[in-house]
């Protein structure tokens, strides 16, 4: 199979993103005839021309490096490993948020759902799972999802997994990530079944995790958080996933929790 050109991957995001050449060309402030010149090859992009595409686009970070390689430029999108000494302000910046968020169940992931770092309260979700699910690098899906893992806790498991399913493939959408999409197959192939996401139920805004947990149903919210404006790989892929009580039962149980005295 050839290596793909700069056009190639300019006119795929573009593809991707639904979008034509004159729609493209219209929010670039460019010809119709310029860009379908790059993407046939017949014309080669500046660097810029390249960087001004790929914000239109909303490529991601890594695939932009990607594109400017093709084009016979350097990447300027560094990934520096999360243990580089420059990235100890994002490293205590993610330690801050978790601790934060405590009694709340939060934990950090990498752009694989890779687990980088998680808080004390993670742990109310981490009873009964084999231990070998927790040997690094551990997955924060396939920890919810696996049968040995989370799901035999979880109450609406249907319709959890299509939640993850319906998440996961929007992910998959404007990323191209091939691993999440080797992850997505994974998952579907543990038992659970799944429900079709549809019109939610008139009182029911998100989905939410229930699970039990020592004799209880309790009730979660989940919520999404990332750095805004990263300059590197590593930063954009990042991200907090937090656990909020959807239920008083769930507040009382959190806060017990945190007046409880040490062991």
């Amino acid at each position: 199979m050839a290596t793909p050109t700069a056009g190639d991957l300019l006119r795929h995001w573009r593809t991707t993103r639904r979008l034509s050449q004159l729609e493209l060309a219209g929010r670039a402030d460019t010809s119709t005839r310029h860009l379908s010149f790059i993407e046939t090859g017949r014309a080669t992009p500046s660097r810029h021309m390249l960087l001004h595409l790929s914000d239109e686009l909303d490529i991601p970070l890594r695939e932009r490096n990607r594109m400017l390689l093709a084009a016979g430029y350097a990447p300027i999108y560094g990934e520096p490993t999360l243990d580089n000494p420059t990235m100890q302000p994002i490293r205590d910046a993610l330690r801050q948020i978790l601790t934060g968020l405590e009694p709340h169940p939060a934990l950090a992931i990498d752009a694989t759902w890779t687990m980088v770092d998680a808080n004390a309260g993670i742990g109310l979700f981490l009873d009964g799972i084999d231990p070998a699910l927790l040997q690094p690098p551990v997955n924060g899906l396939r920890l919810t999802l696996h049968p040995d893992g989370l799901a035999p806790r979880i109450i609406n498991l249907p319709e959890w997994r299509g939640h993850i399913f319906e998440r996961l493939q929007r992910q998959i959408d404007v990323t191209g990530s091939p691993e999440l999409v080797a992850l997505l197959a994974e998952l579907r192939a543990y038992p659970g079944g799944e429900e079709a996401p549809g019109l939610p139920e008139p009182d029911q805004t998100v989905v939410p995790l229930r699970l039990r947990h020592d004799g209880h149903e309790l009730a979660f919210l989940s919520a999404t958080t990332v750095f805004g404006t990263p300059m590197n790989i590593t930063v954009a892929e990042l991200a907090i996933e937090a656990f909020f009580p959807a239920d008083a039962a769930t507040a009382t149980l959190l806060r017990d929790r945190i007046a409880m005295p040490a062991d």
